[in-house]
């Protein structure tokens, strides 16, 4: 594999909006859905003489996520405003957080469990609190191109975090996006829904080449308009592909160009130049004159920390190391949220075996609620349950076939047991005399695969199972392979 000819340079800033239900400073809702400009007030619409208050769960939501990133919390932090003109911005500034943010530094640690790079720490700059603008609706489908301006989210509280330039490929800006939004999810601050526009991230990306023993730089540009985190990746393996073709063609006059900010479509797989990117100096920021600053003290810190619960990362290790599980598996559990790893846990309280529940767990639980587009709740099919079924397979009682007969069956009686659906499915045990008889019949049926067998095949015997159980449906196909091969090894 060739080496890459530059080096990949990319920072992320990610905006999530906060799980509050109503703006940052004004008693609007913030539920998504409903019709433009319902949820508007002379605050949130700019009107003169109409003055903010702040939403003190927004604040609390911050702090949360900042420490959850092992940022630094400040104890003093206040407003600015960022001054530009957009139609969907009626103020003509956005209230943010400048030169004092309420999270500074900090940094998540990511891993992919599919091995594609090594685990890596990316630091991070700064989280600030902001309010969102409103959203421009265009109307191109009537051939007329208008624009309207729906003003609902205008207000909404963000908080931006904001990544140094540590990521060095898209899959790890996919990696670091991924895990970043499963610990929002269970911090319990943002619902994360990007289709709904609750997590949108920017990508700023440039390349590193090496020329005559030094490196140069591309212009740096910045990528928005990326709705999912696939298209994160695709647009950034696109981007530092056009600017090292760029570069080719251009050569060192590059350097001198602007920073640019390109907007991602998805449908053609490409960016396109929006506009030269502006400099923090040409939003001319200025304290805020209508909102007082934030103190925090050490103890609402305190108390903040105590709310965190068990985060992701430490779940995934203990999950390996109290039960034993591969880190792909506990890497599974822990990604489906906070509520399937509660569903494991009572699962193996109440006896089931851990390798075994998280099996059945990630190829049947999981599957199930896909399919079905259920919930935990609503599948009906508790983890005391899960237990009873994973014990009679791990004792022999029943085969793992038949175990998922029992299941179907299980979900279709929600209150059935094993005992009964074994029962109702007319299953019955298989003595080890019957199943000797069974396989002495077998192996006179199919020499080939005693030849082969004989001949140093171990597999050859796998072909026997499904002739065992159109033979007797309650034959346990593991026990048929062992006495088979107890018989042939005896023989010799």
């Amino acid at each position: 594999m060739n080496a890459s000819p530059y080096t990949l340079i990319i920072g992320l800033e990610v905006h999530v909006q906060l799980k509050t239900n109503t703006k940052l400073f004004c008693r609007c809702s913030t539920l998504f859905g409903q019709p433009p400009n319902t949820q508007v007030c002379p605050v949130c619409l700019g009107l003169p003489g109409a003055l903010p208050v702040l939403n003190r769960r927004a604040i609390e939501l911050a702090v949360r996520t900042g420490l959850a990133l092992n940022s630094d919390i400040a104890p003093f932090t206040k407003w600015d405003r960022k001054n530009y003109f957009y139609p969907d911005l009626p103020k003509g500034y956005q209230t943010s957080q400048f030169d004092l943010p309420i999270c500074s530094k900090g940094f998540l640690d990511i891993r992919d469990s599919k091995g594609a790079f090594e685990p890596k720490r990316v630091r991070l700059i700064r989280a600030h609190l902001e309010e969102d603008a409103g959203k421009s609706m265009h109307d191109e489908s009537q051939g007329k191109a208008d624009s309207r301006i729906d003003l609902n989210r205008a207000g909404t509280p963000l908080l931006e975090i904001v990544t140094e330039p540590d990521i060095r490929s898209p899959q790890e800006a996919k990696v670091f996006l991924t895990d970043l939004r499963l610990l929002l999810l269970y911090l319990d601050v943002s619902d994360c829904n990007m289709q709904e526009g609750s997590l949108r991230a920017d990508a700023n990306v440039n390349l590193h080449i090496p020329v005559d023993g030094k490196m140069v730089a591309t212009p740096i540009t910045e990528i928005k308009n990326l709705n999912s985190f696939r298209a994160v990746e695709r647009a950034l393996v696109y981007e530092s592909a056009r600017q090292y073709d760029q570069w080719k063609r251009d050569g060192i006059a590059l350097g001198g160009r602007p920073k640019q900010t390109r907007g991602w479509d998805d449908a053609q797989g490409v960016t396109i130049l929006q506009r030269e990117k502006e400099e923090s100096s040409d939003y001319r920021y200025f304290p805020c004159p209508d909102l007082v600053p934030v103190t925090l003290s050490q103890s609402e810190l305190d108390s903040a920390k105590e709310t965190l619960g068990e985060l992701p990362a430490a779940i995934r290790a203990r999950l390996v190391t109290q039960y034993d599980l591969k880190e792909y598996d506990s890497d599974v559990i822990v990604s489906q949220g906070r509520e399937l790893v509660e569903y494991f846990e009572q699962a193996v309280v109440a006896g089931a075996p851990p390798k075994r529940a998280s099996s059945w767990i990630q190829q049947d639980i999981l599957r199930l609620l896909n399919e079905r587009q259920q919930s935990l709740a609503d599948l009906g099919f508790s983890a005391v349950r899960l237990a009873e079924l994973t014990k009679a397979i791990e004792s022999g009682s029943i085969d793992t076939t038949r175990g998922k007969e029992i299941f179907a069956r299980m979900l279709e009686d929600k209150n059935l047991t094993v005992a009964a659906a074994i029962e109702a499915l007319g299953i019955k045990s298989v003595g080890d005399d019957e199943l000797m008889e069974l396989c002495r019949q077998l192996l006179a049926e199919n020499q080939k695969a005693v030849s082969e067998y004989k001949g140093g095949n171990a597999k050859a015997l796998g072909a026997l199972i499904g002739q065992a159980k159109k033979k007797n449906p309650n034959a346990d196909p593991r026990r048929v392979q062992d006495l088979c091969k107890q018989i042939l090894d005896s023989s010799n």
